[in-house]
């Protein structure tokens, strides 16, 4: 339990979230409050924000308790989805955000409208609301609940609605500003709070060899053969990364920050901050995983579930006064990303749904429509929460999983309407369509797969990163295939992609000689890394 010091900091960290998030919000008043300022944070933000807001964004309480309990189950690989993302960052900020950027749009179904028609973005902006409820919001209500349970001995139910609570409402009055300024102070925080918590791990085991040596080469190397039921090397090499140009290219929980960027050369400089933010989660949030394990193999903590490694790891060894720190980072990582979700579904919501059906509204009624479109997401989440236990066992996994089934179509019709100039409506809405039905059988297979026939039930155990390299292909084949059935789109349709590099949004020649030598440093350090944590790097 928290000793009085601990709740001290748990409260300072409190006070000085609400601090910035009313800075934030003052600041919004002054400069006036219209769409635009509310849901793009007026398009003025810096690289740094964005780089730590993106950071701050995606790693959510689900992935310091989810990476930690994959990490003392099964290794390092769980790590892969992180280094990974490196990667997928260099891809928005160079290939994605020009695009973006240019055609001055406040969402990604509004992008999907331009390239190909309104159907397609009705089917995004719905389908991200229903994912936003399966894989972030009722998954970070849940890590938030067993953080309170395990830490700081508070009601799974009341300790999660409490922050639920306080989240929402700076993100309700302060729009994308306050959630850019509070991520980045919560992005330091959840930072400072996993390095206390793995240094401290590492030196009770007695340093980094004795990890390696208590938990076996295998449990250090993040190369898992094909026959891995989890993190196969050709999931991860073929997979992952369908997941990940989704997750990071196409989705507007994350996309959002890049589209509040001042010009390209912000946005594209803040994912290559991000991008090596992104190199931390390796060694602060999985390898504490693997220091539970080795610490319960030894019988100096009792692990009762994997998911429980971070919070028994911080109940067990961290000083009073240290323990205050680690919480208030989870914390953090908790509030960051409700404040993230929150936002995106709003904007969604208003942009992509309400101002649709209302195309007259004011400024005014788009932004109470921004701020009270979070409560039923909010409800659907918790509803949701009694699902999960029956499709995985370690909570990040499960997102992961579920990713797998409502990632592959959308990635393809976004890079294909990139690269492409012949694939149109049509095959589009065939290839979501196809992708969709596909995903959702897959869904409903693995849930109730202890009913199936034999001859079903394999459907529902193919690994779930192999599963999305097959939808994948599906989803390519049927958008090319059907494309080729109609007219090719029009010149207004590619305008949205092709539009020449122009504008008070081009970038400049120094900026990008200076990010190019900052993106090739990020890619040696990734490779460096899968060289290290390797079958030759860990047994030399």
């Amino acid at each position: 339990m928290l000793s009085l010091w601990d709740w001290m900091l748990v409260a300072l960290y409190f006070m000085v979230v609400f601090g910035v998030a009313i800075w934030s919000i003052v600041r919004e008043k002054k400069e006036g409050t219209d769409s635009a300022g509310y849901f793009l944070a007026g398009k003025n933000v810096g690289w740094f924000v964005i780089g730590a807001s993106l950071f701050a964004s995606n790693i959510g309480s689900e992935h310091l308790v989810g990476l930690a309990g994959t990490g003392a189950a099964s290794g390092l690989a769980v790590g892969q989805f992180e280094i990974l993302a490196c990667l997928i960052l260099l891809i928005l900020g160079w290939l994605f955000v020009p695009f973006y950027l240019r055609s001055g749009v406040f969402t990604m179904p509004e992008f999907l409208e331009r390239r190909y028609s309104s159907q397609a973005r009705w089917y995004l902006a719905v389908i991200s609301i229903i994912g936003y409820v399966l894989t972030k919001i009722s998954v970070t209500i849940f890590a938030g609940g067993i953080v309170f349970e395990s830490l700081m001995g508070i009601n799974f139910w009341t300790g999660a609605l409490v922050v639920v609570v306080a989240t929402g409402a700076y993100t309700i009055i302060g729009g994308l500003r306050a959630v850019l300024y509070t991520d980045m102070l919560q992005a330091f925080v959840l930072i400072g709070g996993a390095i206390a918590v793995t240094v401290i791990g590492i030196g009770e085991l007695g340093g980094l060899s004795e990890l390696s040596r208590q938990t076996g080469g295998e449990f250090f190397n993040l190369w898992k053969p094909l026959s891995d039921p989890n993190f196969p090397w050709t999931g991860i090499l073929f997979g992952a990364p369908i997941l990940g140009v989704w997750y990071w290219c196409t989705d507007q929980f994350i996309v959002q920050r890049v589209l509040s960027a001042r010009n390209i050369d912000h946005a594209r400089r803040g994912t290559i901050f991000g991008g090596y933010l992104k190199l931390l989660p390796l060694f602060i949030f999985v390898l504490p995983g693997l220091v539970a394990y080795a610490l319960s193999q030894s019988g100096r903590i009792e692990l009762a579930h994997p998911d429980q490694a971070l919070p028994v790891l911080v109940g067990t060894l961290m000083p009073n006064g240290l323990r205050g720190i680690v919480v208030a980072g989870l914390l953090a990582a908790l509030m960051s990303s409700l404040s993230s979700v929150f936002n995106s579904c709003s904007t969604l919501i208003t942009w992509d749904i309400y101002r649709k059906l209302r195309p007259q509204a004011s400024e005014k009624r788009l932004v109470w429509v921004g701020r009270a479109a979070t409560g039923v997401l909010v409800v659907c989440g918790l509803l949701w929460i009694p699902m999960m236990k029956f499709i995985s066992g370690q909570l990040y996994q499960y997102i992961q999983s579920v990713q797998a089934y409502i990632a592959p179509p959308i990635a393809a019709v976004f890079l294909l309407g990139i690269f492409s100039r012949r694939v149109n409506a049509r095959g589009a809405m065939a290839c979501l369509w196809t992708g969709f039905v596909i995903g959702i059988g897959r869904l409903a297979a693995e849930i109730g797969k202890e009913s199936l026939p034999s001859w079903l039930r394999g459907f529902a155990e193919i690994n779930f990163l192999h599963f999305a390299v097959f939808l994948f292909a599906i989803c390519v084949l049927v958008l090319v295939v059907v494309s080729l059935t109609a007219a090719p789109p029009s010149a207004k349709q590619l305008e949205v992609a092709y539009t020449p590099d122009s504008g008070p949004g081009k970038a400049r020649s120094s900026a990008r000689l200076q990010d190019s030598l900052l993106s090739v440093f990020l890619l040696m350090l990734v490779a460096a890394i899968w060289f290290f944590f390797s079958k030759w790097g860990v047994s030399s």
